[in-house]
């Protein structure tokens, strides 16, 4: 069930909690983005991450203003801005993972992967736009966490005990029970619910995959 309609200064709010937890995904993402910019880690792993946190922050702020506060001004459709940056943003993480393994398995699989990692968002964006269906997102951040970035950093982890591979699948078990919370709409009251939980929870997430990025620049991976 949808939150109530708020006026702020006369102007309306749909969806209030929704919006506002959404911007805390945002800043937590934005914030990660700056910092590591500032940090100026090298390598595409560090690339790639850093894209990351800033189109899921961009993602997040268009997704909470648009997709849940002020969508009554637009059409249902003005949903896929959002929909889409966080597409590009998992594939992002997808290929920082890959990157940061790829010393460690043989370059055709790396390349494969990298491959792959194109073809599967061109066609699930694709079935999204068309469809308008936001289970394709769930579909494309699922597959992008659970078999991609957490197989590839768990595979280094074994391998060589990186404790930013470590963190970031504890992230990834993080973002997991987020995922869970929204499919099954465990809400607390109707001014937090399963969207909201699943926000803040989301928000704790891209803290644990920052400090992760942040380990993964203390440490270079050689082949064993």
């Amino acid at each position: 069930m949808s939150q109530p309609s708020i006026e702020v200064l006369g102007i309306r709010i749909d969806e209030p909690v929704n919006m506002f937890t959404d911007l805390i995904v945002s800043a937590v993402c934005l914030i990660a983005y700056y910092r590591l910019t500032k940090k100026k880690l090298s390598g595409k792993t560090q690339l790639y991450f850093r894209w990351y946190f800033l189109l899921m922050g961009l993602a997040t702020l268009f997704g909470g203003v648009i997709g849940h506060g002020f969508l009554y001004a637009f059409s249902f459709a003005w949903k896929l801005p959002g929909w889409i940056i966080s597409m590009f943003s998992i594939a992002l993480i997808e290929r920082s993972s890959i990157e940061h393994a790829r010393p460690l398995i043989n370059p055709k699989v790396g390349k494969a992967f990298l491959i792959l990692n194109i073809i599967e968002l061109v066609i699930v964006m694709t079935i999204t736009i068309y469809t308008l269906n936001f289970q394709w997102v769930e579909f494309h951040s699922g597959y992008g966490l659970l078999a991609i970035v957490l197989t590839f950093h768990g595979f280094t982890y074994l391998k060589t005990r990186d404790q930013g591979s470590g963190t970031i699948i504890v992230g990834v078990g993080i973002a997991s029970i987020a995922a869970l919370i929204f499919m099954n709409e465990l809400s607390l009251s109707i001014w937090f619910n399963h969207i909201d939980l699943s926000h803040v929870i989301m928000a704790v997430a891209a803290q644990i995959f920052y400090k992760g990025a942040l380990r993964l620049g203390e440490e270079t991976i050689t082949q064993s």
